[in-house]
């Protein structure tokens, strides 16, 4: 029988603030995320660990599923 594989949910993530001005901290998890210039868009597996990543930084992002 063939195994069902659900489908992982995608989230995509823009830089719309710069990190300028704000912790070192924050600012590691902003890079850490992958994002390095404005209006950059990445996209991850909507995990736990990624969800943390995003709330610590959220007043930077933009977030869609």
């Amino acid at each position: 029988m063939a195994k069902k594989v659900a489908k992982k949910t995608m989230l995509r993530v823009t830089l719309v603030k710069s990190t300028i001005g704000f912790p070192e901290p924050q600012k590691r998890t902003v890079r850490a995320l992958g994002l390095t210039k404005m209006h950059q868009t990445v996209e991850h597996e909507d995990t736990p660990a990624v969800r943390g990543m995003l709330n610590a930084v959220i007043h930077l992002l933009k977030i869609e599923e």
